[in-house]
């Protein structure tokens, strides 16, 4: 039964405890990142440890980057076009063909249009995301902790000790 609880106890935890609003906004802008890029290449495995590394919230993270890749699926066209354009563009050629020739570059497929469209948008919607998403949890995560405080739910599984360190979001 303990190891049932565990997955949840920890996301709880990292969902409630010890963020403040600029990591929870930082992580979902990161996590829009990753999760706009498609998987199964280098560059995706590569910002998602770069994420799991940092100190920012991986639980908003992780929602982040579920709700943009389900996003991410209808925008592939849109992709295409911004990574046709950036890959097309004569003044970068060289830039391109010197990163190809490089051993562990082309695992990233930076060549491939889609992956790159999205990771530049992705990059184009990092500080969006972040200032804009900074405010709300400001406002909400105070409430949220408070209310889950309270909760039945997050003091059993939890526990009444842990319960007490979730920290309110000044």
């Amino acid at each position: 039964m303990f190891l049932i609880l565990r997955p949840i106890r920890l996301l709880l935890r990292a969902a409630l405890m010890d963020s403040t609003p600029r990591q929870m906004s930082m992580g979902l802008a990161f996590g829009v990142l990753v999760g706009l890029i498609p998987k199964g290449n280098l560059l995706a495995i590569g910002l998602a440890m770069l994420l799991a590394a940092s100190r920012l919230n991986l639980a908003v993270a992780g929602l982040g980057a579920m709700a943009a890749a389900l996003i991410a699926v209808t925008c592939d066209s849109l992709f295409d076009s911004i990574g046709w354009y950036v890959l097309s563009q004569p003044s970068l050629a060289g830039l391109w063909i010197q990163l190809y020739e490089t051993p562990w570059v082309p695992w990233t497929h930076f060549d491939n249009s889609i992956v790159m469209g999205s990771f530049v948008t992705g990059l184009a919607l990092l500080l969006p995301v972040h200032f804009i998403s900074r405010p709300l949890f400001a406002k909400y995560a105070c409430t949220l902790a408070q209310y889950a405080r309270n909760t039945w739910l997050v003091r059993v599984m939890l526990g009444a000790e842990a319960v007490e360190r979730i920290s309110l979001v000044e």
